[in-house]
């Protein structure tokens, strides 16, 4: 039998936070302003793709000239 795929542990907001080194409150802060890092409701929390994550940091514009 094959095994399958092995996929990212999906991320908490705290990891999220620690991994972009911000508080907890900016995120929550960003997702109500639609500004922040993609995130899934699974049932009462929010979870975060690392691979969304990534990409959102990446389209970011640094804003050094």
């Amino acid at each position: 039998m094959d095994k399958p795929p092995l996929i990212a542990p999906l991320w908490t907001v705290q990891d999220v936070a620690e991994f972009l080194r911000v508080p907890v409150q900016t995120l929550y802060s960003w997702r109500s302003q639609g500004s922040g890092p993609p995130a899934r409701r699974i049932g009462k929390h929010l979870r975060y793709r690392p691979d969304d994550v990534l990409r959102w940091l990446d389209k970011l514009d640094d804003g050094v000239a």
